[in-house]
């Protein structure tokens, strides 16, 4: 699982460095490779450790090939996944066009959301936190059928 967030520099070659407490189990339980594709509704990249991303997959493939919705959907998703490798000093490369869809530069955010990691322009990361926090505080919680309940 992962969790937590870890400001990460980007190389002039588009690489950044997964970190230490990550690599262990990305390379021995998902053979170092993940899949980075973009995200659906945010300026930032979602990646994903194989086995995770086939499960995607599997839901990805239940969708409609027809349904001009369904199809973009599969198409923004599948259209962008990469399979990226960690090489040996446990770095993967950004895509250019991924680089680009999230305005990816030096300074990115590497986000653990459990199954997977989000990866953002740090400004981007600091303003989404920000909207974020205002959200929260702007609801009843209590109102929300899932989070009327939860807990801390």
């Amino acid at each position: 699982m992962f969790r937590g967030a870890s400001a990460i520099n980007m190389d002039a070659k588009g690489r950044i460095a997964i970190p230490a407490r990550y690599r262990d189990a990305l390379r021995v339980e998902h053979a170092g490779t993940v899949i980075m594709t973009v995200d659906i509704d945010a300026a930032c990249l979602l990646i994903y450790p194989l086995h995770e991303w086939e499960q995607i997959e599997a839901k990805l493939k239940l969708l409609s090939d027809t349904d001009p919705l369904e199809r973009s959907f599969k198409r923004k998703l599948l259209g962008h996944a990469q399979d990226c490798e960690l090489d040996s000093h446990g770095r993967i490369v950004i895509p250019p066009a991924l680089r680009s869809f999230a305005s990816l530069e030096k300074k990115t955010m590497l986000v653990g959301l459990l199954n997977k990691f989000e990866l953002w322009e740090e400004s981007a990361w600091q303003q989404q936190m920000d909207d974020g926090n205002a959200l929260i505080q702007s609801q009843d919680l209590a109102s929300n059928e899932r989070l009327a309940h939860f807990s801390l």
